[in-house]
């Protein structure tokens, strides 16, 4: 594919890109960024056409990944499963993350954090279900364990748990133990956090913690 460039034009469907003609015939496209180091007249050598074309595939991916980054943070495996979908080449993605961190756009400490604060506020779990949850993310064992550390199970369950126990308040004390249970232990408490939360819940209700069992 090595030639001289004899024209440089705008595409017509995306004028954010170009196509380079070499020797009078059409020879790849690029983006603007990469296309801005370009001239007419210059000559251009295989080696050369390829390592344009690879950042500008890095470009292209990384347009994308801000895009996907927009919503909220994400892990590193999670934009690596986007560009993957994307049909983007595995060597790509690696620069696109690279490019990524160097800018703080991806970090998977910080995204860590982020999921716990999260859960915690809105929709709080136990230990066992947030480990689920960042390892799907792509989340390394030892940043999970550091995260989790701080997760005061005890609070999360009894916060989990009042609305909960507010739907549930025309219940006996018995069928109030089996669905809060239930619940609790869907959202990843332990059977000694969620025994804890119940006594107290039912402590709450005016019952001694035996009722109804």
């Amino acid at each position: 594919m090595a030639g001289q460039i004899t024209e440089i034009k705008v595409q017509k469907r995306d004028n954010s890109r170009v196509n380079v003609y070499l020797d009078g015939a059409y020879g790849f496209g690029l983006g603007l960024v990469q296309a801005a180091t370009l001239n007419r007249g210059d000559r251009l050598s295989d080696e050369k056409i390829e390592e344009l074309q690879l950042r500008d595939s890095v470009e292209t991916g990384y347009d994308k990944s801000l895009g996907y980054l927009a919503y909220r943070p994400r892990s590193s495996a999670e934009v690596r499963r986007y560009l993957m979908g994307k049909g983007v080449a595995p060597e790509v993605s690696d620069s696109v993350l690279d490019r990524l961190r160097a800018a703080g756009l991806v970090d998977d400490s910080a995204f860590a954090q982020y999921w716990v604060e999260n859960r915690e506020s809105f929709r709080p779990r136990g230990r066992r279900l947030l480990r689920q949850e960042l390892r799907q993310k792509g989340i390394s064992e030892g940043l999970i364990d550091d995260v989790l550390s701080d997760v005061e199970e005890d609070r999360s369950a009894y916060e989990a748990a009042v609305p909960r126990a507010h739907r549930y308040a025309h219940l006996d004390g018995e069928t109030f133990r089996d669905k809060m249970y239930g619940f609790l232990r869907r959202r990843g408490f332990e059977y000694d956090v969620i025994a804890e939360t119940i006594s107290r819940l039912l402590l709450e209700r005016g019952e001694e913690e035996g009722a109804g069992g």
